[in-house]
């Protein structure tokens, strides 16, 4: 708005010089830029990110299985860790030695972290494998790689802000630099008389 205001003030100004009109033009082409690109680029970058994020998701809960584990005895030298997922509650896990079964059906056994605030023999909890029973991570949900796909959206937004606005601050320091060159170059070319008597007649 600051920027058609000035448009409007300098349009039949005498005082108007070239380059107020370009930083009010410019201010204007910048807020335009922010309107549109921002919420664009928000859009394509969030759209492909839930594209790949929800296509990651897909793979990971096809390959990754929860079995259940079976507690042999809890293991020393490290204290319970807490860990969180987005979406999900902290858990408070133990350090354990457990027994579990592979999805293809062999026979697995080691050290792994339980959801059990206080572990003993015989204790069953779920447990994350791949196919082979090896231990990985929890698959990512189709609601936490939105919210990630949301969060790129916004930044994405966010940046194109950024960047439309330092390279209008820029521009505009650019401007400012040369018109006070110019300044400095005019009072030069007057210093010399500048005071004296007759000066101008």
């Amino acid at each position: 708005m600051r920027a058609l205001r000035g448009l409007w003030r300098w349009r039949r100004n005498q005082l108007c010089r070239a380059t107020d009109l370009a930083e009010a033009w410019l201010a204007l082409a910048a807020l335009l830029l922010i309107v549109v690109a921002a919420p664009v680029s928000g859009f394509l970058t969030g759209t492909a990110a839930q594209d790949s994020l929800q296509r990651s998701a897909g793979a990971q809960q096809r390959s990754r299985h929860l079995v259940t584990a079976t507690v042999v005895r809890r293991l020393g030298g490290a204290p319970p860790e807490v860990e969180s997922d987005i979406g999900a509650a902290r858990e408070t896990r133990s350090r354990v030695l457990a027994d579990w079964a592979a999805p293809d059906g062999t026979s697995r056994h080691g050290a792994t972290l339980a959801d059990i605030e206080s572990p003993h023999r015989g204790d069953h909890f779920g447990l994350w494998t791949d196919p082979r029973g090896r231990i990985t991570t929890r698959p990512l949900d189709t609601e936490t790689a939105t919210t990630h796909a949301v969060l790129a959206g916004v930044g994405a937004a966010l940046a194109t802000v950024a960047v439309v606005e330092t390279v209008r601050r820029l521009i505009v320091w650019n401007m400012v630099r040369r018109r006070y060159a110019r300044w400095d170059q005019a009072w030069d070319r007057a210093g010399p008389d500048w005071g004296k008597a007759g000066t101008g007649s």
